[in-house]
């Protein structure tokens, strides 16, 4: 069975917000990751992969195979040497530490902990008595500190403030967060209002100081975020290329998006944190706009985006090409990072849909199944010369997968004063103190490859409350169920809401028709034109060579019969599609190039 539905660039089209319609509170507050435990056969595998794995390669990578630990070493004192890599390499070392965080919080493993304990001492003896930490400053020429604005000085202590944060929340030790705070207070000592002026060259401490002013409550990293982002725009960049640094305009000016695909991530990230903060609604009418550009007009069916190798960014809208698609690993996390954001701020889930949508398709491509390889590049057509690699010399990628993966328990639950919303459909167990009590909510599910999910609630004492279900923008038929009567609802904002005085034992089973659909983009993608792709639930699919030998030729015919199997080897639910000319095979996009090496291609030529 299938359904043929019409979809503008790469994804549904969401109507345009008029700037009375542009909600400025935010509505809900985030349950955080470390309240949720995962427990499905789809996320719980990579959860483990990644402690057993992935946390090991990249402390190989930056401990030994690169110079990343030995920087911070030779800095503090503790060996002799020089410095190596790249002047950025500071903040991989950052992420692998928040990613080991986050690891810990969901699971103890104390000689993981000793080791960035020894890390961390090597990163504190080597920061200087005014707080400043770089290392390829502080093993090169020290002079030469804050005299380029490209040089990451500032994305290095956004991820170090990160990082600290997270290790600090997981095992209650504070030496990083020092270091991190004593870094913060020197960018505020040396810069702002008749102090220094800076724009930083790749933004990302912007979002780290609003998450310092949460954890100290300290209002003086709040203030100094939003001043950073107001630098922006007044041509006081020292680059030749505003465009690229997203700094053409002042930031509430911005309408379009421009240039470096993480960049602008983190700067929307950041942007929706300070307006969340400080009910700044002139961020919000920006953000909404800038959020349609992306979305309706420069974003990959997959939730990629970023079509150019050229900016690793945008060129123009509806440029996008599927062999040539950049769609770094990053920039998709960085999708999640912000729309999670937008969705807290209105309440509204077409930002859920397209955080789900960027989560299981480019970001999870990211990563291979053995959890030992990474994609810095995602395209959705290849000739079978595109691989994952261990690491790369620029190792954001595998690093920022790192932090990400365990952390996704993040963006399940959220809760306001009369609602808990549930966005992501996982199983899990998550308790949430909500209204001064512990709920405890069950999901049990087999998503992605099910629309089926059962919610068990565990409560000392009756609560009055809405549950509201997210409805994903891909379903189009859906039953609710409370105690086994069904209810009938009606979905607002993407939600269906169930209203009760929710007792021990409470049960609701939300099933969702989960259909095989074609997709086509609008015709302005001249990539597309004639061109078919085929998804089902929240996940896109593609062809393999290994499963299609003939994938060049390739044709989905309008007649075509689509049907879904369970390859046990792959884990996956195949789609099969068969006409009378022939058979195709179908896997979801985030696992291809985990067996033999081949072409790959989403989206395949159609013939009526």
């Amino acid at each position: 069975m299938r359904r043929f539905i019409y979809l503008l660039v790469s994804i549904w089209v969401f109507s345009s917000c008029t700037q009375q319609d542009v909600p400025f509170l935010r509505k809900m507050e985030p349950v955080n990751f470390s309240q949720v435990t995962i427990t499905d056969q789809f996320w719980k595998p990579r959860l483990e992969t990644h402690a057993a794995t992935t946390l090991g390669v990249c402390i190989e990578q930056c401990e030994h195979a690169t110079h990343r630990v030995r920087n911070f070493a030779i800095a503090a004192g503790v060996i002799p040497g020089k410095f190596e890599g790249l002047v950025y390499d500071d903040s991989d070392l950052y992420k692998m530490i928040e990613g080991v965080a986050y690891s810990l919080k969901n699971q103890d493993n104390p000689t993981l902990e000793a080791k960035i304990d020894t890390i961390i001492d090597y990163v504190s003896k080597a920061q200087m008595e005014d707080g400043y930490l770089m290392t390829y400053y502080l093993l090169g020429n020290i002079d030469e500190r804050w005299t380029d604005m490209d040089k990451h000085e500032m994305y290095c202590c956004g991820h170090l403030i990160e990082a600290a944060i997270a290790y600090d929340d997981a095992t209650g030790k504070s030496k990083l967060l020092d270091v991190a705070i004593r870094f913060a207070n020197h960018l505020i000592d040396t810069f702002g209002p008749d102090k220094k002026i800076w724009v930083p060259g790749h933004q990302e401490v912007e979002l780290a100081l609003v998450k310092l002013y949460y954890k100290t409550h300290d209002s003086r990293y709040l203030d100094f975020s939003k001043w950073l982002l107001a630098q922006r725009g007044h041509g006081l960049g020292t680059w030749n290329s505003p465009e690229y640094h997203q700094d053409l305009l002042p930031v509430k000016e911005q309408r379009k998006i421009s240039g470096h695909a993480v960049r602008a991530m983190y700067m929307f990230t950041a942007m929706a944190d300070v307006a969340a903060a400080t009910n700044d609604k002139e961020y919000m009418v920006a953000l909404d706009s800038l959020w349609h550009d992306v979305v309706d007009r420069n974003m990959y069916l997959t939730g990629g985006i970023g079509s150019s190798k050229e900016n690793e960014g945008f060129t123009e809208d509806y440029d996008l090409p599927n062999d040539k698609a950049y769609c770094e690993t990053c920039a998709s996390v960085g999708m999640v990072f912000w729309n999670n954001r937008m969705n807290l701020l209105s309440g509204d889930a077409k930002y859920a849909d397209v955080l789900e949508r960027s989560m299981y398709n480019g970001a999870l491509a990211g990563i291979s199944l053995s959890g030992d390889k990474f994609f810095y590049v995602n395209p959705l057509e290849t000739d079978g010369t595109h691989h994952r690699k261990v690491w790369y010399r620029t190792a954001c990628c595998p690093s920022q997968i790192s932090r990400f993966l365990p952390s996704i328990g993040n963006y399940l639950y959220a809760k306001s004063d009369k609602n808990i919303w549930v966005n992501l459909y996982i199983g899990s167990t998550a308790h949430i103190n909500y209204q001064g009590d512990s709920v405890e909510i069950k999901q049990v599910t087999n998503y992605p490859w099910e629309g089926k999910i059962r919610f068990e609630i565990k409560t000392g004492k009756p609560f009055k409350a809405g549950l509201k279900f997210r409805i994903p923008g891909w379903c189009k038929q859906y039953t609710l169920a409370y105690n086994g009567q069904r209810e009938h609802t009606k979905v607002e904002l993407g939600y269906a809401t169930l209203e009760h005085n929710w007792r021990d034992g409470d049960v609701v089973e939300l099933c969702m028709d989960m259909e095989v659909e074609l997709v086509e983009a609008d015709p302005r993608v001249k990539a597309n034109v004639g061109k078919r792709a085929v998804q089902r639930g929240p996940l896109v699919y593609c062809l393999e060579q290994i499963d299609n030998p003939a994938i060049t030729k390739a044709v989905i015919t309008s007649d075509m019969a689509f049907t879904t199997t369970r390859n046990d080897g792959l884990g996956v639910v195949e789609i099969i599609g068969t006409s009378v000319d022939e058979t195709l095979k179908f896997i979801p996009y985030y696992i291809w190039d985990n067996r033999e090496p081949g072409k790959m291609k989403v989206w395949i030529d159609y013939k009526k």
